[in-house]
């Protein structure tokens, strides 16, 4: 079954979804990646899955994957593969594959695979390893293609939080965030902590008066919520007037290394989640390297206004430098989990300043 992220994310918001079998998921936006991890794990957590990840570093490591699914944990009912990498399948790979599928759908094992993989063209989805997830499986295309998909989903993230925005507020909320959107969905966090007073006394008042109706029923009171119209977003967005991820970066790629410590800084102090700025640095990382390999900017969906800031950036660094991003990205990750004892904030300052051009740790 193929869907694209506009159609398939609001059913895995449901209560109950059958989550066991083959996914795929391809596009070249980080946040709808994460969105639709997010809206898997309740799921996976709801019937006890060991969520796992596997970072396919060769053909090879489809032998880690094949094997994890194969076993058994005591503990839990079930294993949840999250595999990222674009190294595909070969032959017996891809017949284990579809016969893990076909189990699934007879009800033979639980276990759940995601992966999550670059934009595939109409080429790749016509190769035999694409098949069994097209089959047997879910394919989620998680790229959007139009403006109205864009807004579509961010007044789903809007409704998660609680905010309904009149079509003016929507028409200055992505003008004010250049119609990014990681920007916009960041502005929407920001404004449902901004009145979140507000959401707090809705869901106090709901409560109370529905207490005596939820006495015969079990159903859960919702949640009313918050209308913005364009003159409360004009006065949030004065009251919040701070620096984004988008304009780090916008200072990284220029190579102002004293205003990216300073937005770092400032992201810190108003408790940006760390997840967001880690993806704005990777994606700026990502796609310098691809493009000092060669690759079209365009083809990258790199604006033509930040092209010159792209190519500025490229010419700062060389590929033996480059070759460390990864790396440093990864233990930014671990640190943001807690598993390494740094500070995040701190590798994700080195990171910022890293791409900027400037090294806090210089080799010797």
């Amino acid at each position: 079954m193929q869907d694209t992220f506009i159609q398939a994310y609001p059913k895995l918001l449901q209560p109950s979804v059958a989550v066991a079998g083959l996914w795929l998921a391809h596009g070249d936006e980080p946040l709808l990646s994460q969105w639709l991890i997010d809206a898997l794990r309740p799921h996976w957590r709801a019937q006890n899955y060991a969520i796992k990840r596997i970072e396919l570093v060769s053909v090879k490591s489809w032998q880690e994957v094949l094997s994890e699914l194969g076993s058994q944990s005591l503990f839990d009912d079930a294993s949840a593969l999250i595999v990222t990498g674009n190294h595909k399948p070969d032959k017996a790979v891809i017949a284990e594959l579809e016969r893990f599928a076909v189990d699934a759908q007879t009800g033979a094992h639980s276990h759940s695979l995601l992966w999550l993989t670059p934009k595939q063209d109409k080429r790749a989805q016509s190769s035999k390893w694409f098949a069994p997830f097209a089959q047997y499986g879910h394919v989620i295309d998680c790229n959007l293609y139009n403006e109205q998909q864009r807004q579509q989903l961010l007044q789903i993230q809007a409704q998660q939080f609680g905010l309904t925005l009149s079509q003016e507020a929507w028409q200055l909320l992505m003008s004010h965030t250049e119609h990014h959107l990681l920007s916009a969905y960041q502005t929407l966090w920001r404004l449902s902590y901004l009145f979140a007073p507000q959401l707090m006394a809705n869901s106090s008042s709901d409560s109370h008066h529905s207490h005596s109706a939820n006495l015969d029923n079990n159903s859960s009171p919702p949640m009313t919520n918050v209308a913005l119209d364009i003159n409360d977003l004009q006065a949030a967005l004065v009251s919040d007037a701070q620096f984004s991820v988008f304009d780090l970066s916008d200072a990284m790629l220029a190579g102002n290394s004293a205003q990216v410590a300073k937005i770092i800084f400032q992201l810190k102090a108003t408790d940006e989640p760390t997840t967001l700025v880690l993806w704005a640095i990777s994606k700026d990382m990502r796609q310098i390297m691809q493009l000092m390999d060669g690759q079209d900017p365009q083809a990258l969906g790199i604006w033509r206004s930040k092209q010159g800031l792209y190519q500025q950036a490229c010419r700062r660094h060389s590929k033996a430098q480059t070759a460390a991003w990864p790396a440093l990205l990864y233990k930014c990750d671990q640190a943001i989990k807690g598993l390494v004892r740094q500070p995040a904030w701190e590798l994700l300052l080195q990171a910022a300043l890293e791409l900027s051009g400037r090294r806090l740790f210089q080799a010797h």
